[in-house]
């Protein structure tokens, strides 16, 4: 693991922004629903900012080779749910390890690994401003827009959520300080739900506040429409904590 840690030191640098591939837009209209929904005027603003993530950020793939539709999925989850926002930087983040599928605790993916169930995780201590991600569950969670998962964005969240240095479930950069007591009665409300098993969202959402939070932001970006209407209250606490409304930005 510490040649790991190494290896991301030793090849994450400055780049300048390149142009946005045209040939990408198609790619993403197939492949990315949110872009999908956007007017043609966002949609240019959501290439800019795909393209700034990839100049501040360095991606590789460990047993693979990186496909375009990797890089596009990859850079596509850190912008929407900071879309809302003028401006956003990850500086929490400094490399980004394609894995060709899920893995284990030990950071082991191969078919005679067991319990490799971890499609994504954000490093901590030496692995810190890292992030893996199974390549497998990136593709599913944009790929089944009906599931109310995505990978991709849930890892962003918790980085956005880790901002503060605290992955706690309380989004500080997001959410204005008076939303805070109200989001976390709301939190444990809902994560009691799940863990009596009468709630749709999943439950993984209801292992910890941290969870919680992103596990309600990919159903929130997924699944605008169906969690505004199981989820109400909840969604208009994500609406100001995201500043947007995905499916309604082109009205």
């Amino acid at each position: 693991m510490l040649v790991l840690a190494v290896y991301f030191v030793s090849k994450i640098g400055s780049k300048k922004v390149k142009p946005f591939p045209k040939y990408w837009h198609p790619l993403l209209m197939e492949n990315v629903l949110f872009y999908r929904n956007l007017p043609k005027a966002k949609q240019v603003v959501f290439q800019q900012r795909m393209m700034q993530f990839l100049s501040e950020v360095y991606i590789d793939g460990v047993q693979l080779e990186l496909q375009e539709l990797d890089k596009i999925l990859i850079a596509a989850s850190p912008v929407i749910p900071v879309f809302g926002f003028d401006e956003w930087h990850y500086t929490n983040l400094s490399g980004i390890l394609l894995y060709p599928d899920n893995f284990n605790e030990d950071m082991q993916f191969s078919s005679k690994d067991k319990s490799r169930n971890i499609g994504g995780i954000v490093g901590n201590g030496r692995f810190e401003k890292q992030m893996i991600l199974s390549k497998k569950a990136l593709h599913h969670g944009f790929k089944n827009t009906t599931d109310k998962s995505n990978t991709g964005i849930h890892e962003f969240v918790h980085l956005i959520d880790k901002l503060d240095d605290f992955t706690d479930g309380i989004p500080e950069r997001l959410l204005e300080h008076q939303y805070t007591i109200p989001w976390l009665k709301l939190i444990h409300a809902e994560m009691e739900v799940i863990n009596a098993n009468k709630s749709d969202i999943r439950n993984y959402g209801g292992t910890n506040e941290a969870e919680f939070f992103a596990v309600a932001a990919e159903y929130f970006f997924e699944r605008p429409d169906l969690f505004k209407r199981k989820h109400p209250e909840l969604y208009k606490m994500l609406v100001e904590c995201f500043r947007q409304e995905p499916g309604v930005l082109e009205k």
